[in-house]
């Protein structure tokens, strides 16, 4: 017997997106976990928003939508309040009734740009790693460091001199430029780098992250301004805060930290630097001099953190090919770099479900 088509449709529906949802939909574990932090952040939601005015959108709403934008690599706003308008899902990882208006994405992205100001994303990162059920998946000994390109929202022919601000930049091939003399109309905090010889320069920003290494989740975050040295001094600075007079850590690292400087600063601060030895040999056949001698590479957990640092690799390929990490869309140091921990964040919150079914 053939159906019956109504084009007309049902005017009234008494099934509420969380009865749409499947009961075992990956999203259900991460959703609980991300309700759980947010409450632990209403303090600090409190002191962020003035107690009179207009209402805002609830910053735990707000949160939980640039989540999905990171898990499902929605590219710009418009799109993302697209999605909260038509898909169920999104509307209920949310916290929107099918009836619910959604925002305007002018409004959205104001709201946004506020959470980014502050503190607050590196403070729902320490809250999600000190979390009950997250605690026991991490090691507070041994880490890992890597350093990442994320290209500019800027071209090349917004490169132009610092002197000639009136230049529009169209002939630059053939030219020499320097970051020490040009710099982007478009974004100015942006720098004009390369990865390798060999490769083309781009404008673009360093991502850096500290992973610890027994279930291979970040644990640090930051941005700066792409140069040479960018990578051993973020590194430095993010295990800082992981270092103590007490206890011994220990930090896998590649061949680009072999450098006596870095190596003698992270002794200091009583970290073991297990970074991969930089043998490389110039074109004269003269080999260069490495700062990691015998006393460091004799020990078995010198092998197994080198074994182990190759997983950050795996936070960067997801972020870039899941997330919204290979070319940012944002403009500016402060929002590049909170978009970056959001990256961070959503790599986690990916993982440690599946790490919880792991452990049973």
């Amino acid at each position: 017997m053939r159906g019956t088509f109504d084009d007309q449709g049902r005017l009234f529906s008494y099934i509420s997106p969380e009865q749409r949802v499947p009961t075992r939909h990956p999203l259900r574990t991460i959703r609980e976990l991300v309700r759980e932090v947010l409450r632990e952040l209403d303090r600090d939601f409190r002191k962020l928003y003035s107690t009179t005015g207009r209402p805002s959108i609830p910053p735990e709403q707000l949160l939980s939508a640039l989540l999905l934008q990171v898990f499902y690599g929605v590219r710009s706003e418009r799109q993302l309040m697209e999605q909260l308008d038509y898909n169920l899902l999104y509307r209920w990882f949310v916290g929107l009734s099918s009836d619910d208006a959604v925002w305007d994405a002018t409004t959205f992205t104001k709201n946004r740009e506020r959470l980014q100001q502050g503190d607050l994303f590196n403070r729902f990162m320490d809250t999600l790693l000190h979390h009950k059920k997250v605690t026991p998946l991490l090691s507070d000994e041994h880490f890992s460091v890597d350093g990442t390109l994320i290209e500019a929202w800027a071209g090349h022919k917004s490169f132009t001199p610092k002197d000639e601000t009136d230049s529009d930049g169209e002939h630059f091939h053939g030219t020499t430029r320097k970051n020490a003399t040009h710099a982007s109309t478009t974004d100015p905090d942006s720098r004009l780098y390369r990865k390798s010889e060999g490769k083309e320069s781009k404008l673009c920003y360093m991502g850096h992250a500290t992973m610890e290494n027994r279930n291979g989740l970040a644990v640090a975050g930051l941005v700066t301004q792409a140069s040479g040295t960018a990578e051993r001094t973020a590194s430095e600075e993010m295990l800082a805060k992981k270092a103590s007079p007490h206890t011994r850590i220990t930090v896998g690292a590649d061949k680009a930290y072999d450098v006596g400087e870095h190596v003698a600063c992270l002794r200091a601060k009583n970290i073991t630097p297990h970074i991969a030895v930089n043998a490389y040999v110039t074109k004269t056949g003269t080999a260069r001099k490495t700062s990691i001698d015998g006393r460091t590479t004799r020990h078995t957990g010198y092998v197994l953190s080198q074994g182990k640092r190759k997983m950050i690799e795996c936070l960067f390929g997801w972020g870039k090919q899941h997330g919204t990490m290979r070319k940012t869309k944002h403009r500016g140091l402060t929002r590049v770099a909170a978009d970056f921990l959001l990256n961070l964040i959503g790599y986690n919150l990916i993982r440690i479900p599946k790490l919880l079914a792991q452990r049973g």
